[in-house]
């Protein structure tokens, strides 16, 4: 009697980067793929413990420029709203 359909470590791989790396949802690739989401939510799990912890370093240095970009880009917004506030007081 068998247990269920096996699938290849290769195919688990590229089913949980569908979802982790192109920003797919778990219902959308596991309705492709003909897999249950908990199937999918298992693999995840199981083959994301290890590039998490890579990628956490690359993620906060990543997330550390985004912040000082924004940073930055507010910065700039404030001074063209008081320079347009100045403009629209002084039309000259």
């Amino acid at each position: 009697m068998s247990k269920g359909k096996r699938y290849t470590q290769e195919f688990k791989i590229e089913a949980v980067k569908q979802v982790t790396e192109r920003g797919y949802s778990v219902y959308e690739v596991s309705e492709r793929l003909g897999i249950s989401t908990k199937t999918l939510y298992y693999w995840r799990s199981q083959l994301s413990d290890e590039p998490k912890r890579v990628q956490s370093s690359d993620e906060r240095v990543k997330i550390a420029k985004l912040e000082a970009e924004l940073k930055r880009v507010k910065e700039e917004r404030d001074i063209l709203k008081k320079a347009a506030r100045y403009f629209a007081s002084h039309p000259e």
